[in-house]
C-alpha cells in the first residue's frame, strides 16, 4: 500500500504476519486512523446522501445497496487500497459480496448480538467485511462489541438480544478454540477514520447511538472467497453487468 495514489483511500500501511495472526485469533482487527483526511471528508458526503434516500424502494433499499446509489462508494470496491489488503487476507481468488451503509443517527437503539453465513462447513472459505468508521465511536455510543475468538465456531445461527442472554446461552461453557481463554463480550472503541477487518462468523453488536451525540458515519465492504452462494450478497443484475466496469471480475457469485 506503499505506492502513489491521486484518489488515496488510506494512509501508508504495510501489512504483516502480527495482523494477520490477530485476526484469525480473535475475529476482528482494528487498523485506528488508517483513512486519508480527503476520503473521509468523501466518505461522509456519500454516507449523508445515501441517509437522506431513506426508506427508498424496499425491494432495493439505498441501505443495503449503497454502492449502487453513489459513485464514489461505487469507485472504493476496485480502489488499490481496498484491494491490497482484501487480497493479502483472502488470497487473489475473490468477489465482492456488497457495501451497505451503517450510519447510526442520534437515539439509534443498535443491533443486538448476531453472526453471519457463509460456507459454514468449509473453513477454507474466508468471508472478509471491512468496516469504514468515519468519525468512529466510543463505548456505549454506537459502539462495537466483539467475542474474540467466536469467528472460529463458524456458527451463523448466534443470535441474541442482550448481552447477559448471549453469557447465558450461546457463550455458556465456551472456550477460546485456540488459546482455551472462556469466551466473553468485549466493549471497544476507535478514533476517527478507523478501519475494521471482521470474519464473517464473528459474533457481534452494536450498541445505542446516544441522543446527544451526532450521526456515526459508517460502511461496510465484504468480500469472500468464491464457492458457495452467499446470503449477503447485495447486487441487482444491472449493477452486476455494469455498475463498475472495471470490477466485473468481481461481481460474479463464483
Amino acid at each position: 500500500m506503499g505506492i502513489y495514489i491521486m484518489n488515496k483511500l488510506f494512509k501508508q500501511y504495510q501489512w504483516n504476519s502480527t495482523d494477520q495472526k490477530s485476526l484469525d485469533t480473535h475475529g476482528h482487527l482494528i487498523l485506528p486512523n488508517l483513512l486519508v483526511e480527503s476520503a473521509k471528508e468523501k466518505l461522509t458526503k456519500s454516507l449523508s446522501s445515501i441517509q437522506d434516500m431513506l426508506p427508498g424502494d424496499p425491494e432495493r433499499p439505498p441501505n443495503h445497496y449503497a454502492a449502487e446509489f453513489d459513485s464514489y462508494l461505487a469507485s472504493l470496491i476496485t480502489h488499490p487500497h481496498m484491494l491490497d489488503l482484501v487480497s493479502v487476507v483472502l488470497g487473489d481468488s475473490i468477489r465482492f459480496d456488497h457495501c451497505v451503509s451503517l450510519n447510526r443517527l442520534p437515539g439509534n437503539s443498535g443491533v443486538q448480538w448476531h453472526s453471519h453465513e457463509y460456507g459454514d462447513g468449509e473453513s477454507k472459505l474466508g468471508f472478509l467485511r471491512i468496516f469504514l468508521y468515519v468519525n468512529g465511536f466510543e463505548v456505549d455510543d454506537g459502539g462495537l462489541k466483539v467475542v474474540s475468538g467466536s469467528h472460529l465456531f463458524r456458527d451463523s445461527t448466534i443470535n441474541a438480544e442482550s448481552d447477559a442472554k448471549l453469557e447465558n446461552g450461546w457463550l455458556k461453557g465456551r472456550r477460546h478454540p485456540d488459546t482455551g481463554v472462556p469466551l466473553h463480550i468485549e466493549e471497544v472503541s476507535v478514533p476517527t477514520g478507523s478501519v475494521v477487518l471482521m470474519w464473517t462468523h464473528a459474533a457481534h453488536a452494536v450498541s445505542p447511538r446516544q441522543k446527544a451525540s451526532k450521526t456515526r458515519w459508517a460502511v461496510v465492504y465484504a468480500y469472500r472467497n468464491p464457492g458457495l452462494p452467499s446470503e449477503a450478497r447485495w447486487i441487482s443484475k444491472q449493477f452486476e453487468r455494469n455498475g463498475v466496469p472495471e470490477a466485473e471480475y468481481l461481481m460474479s457469485l463464483y
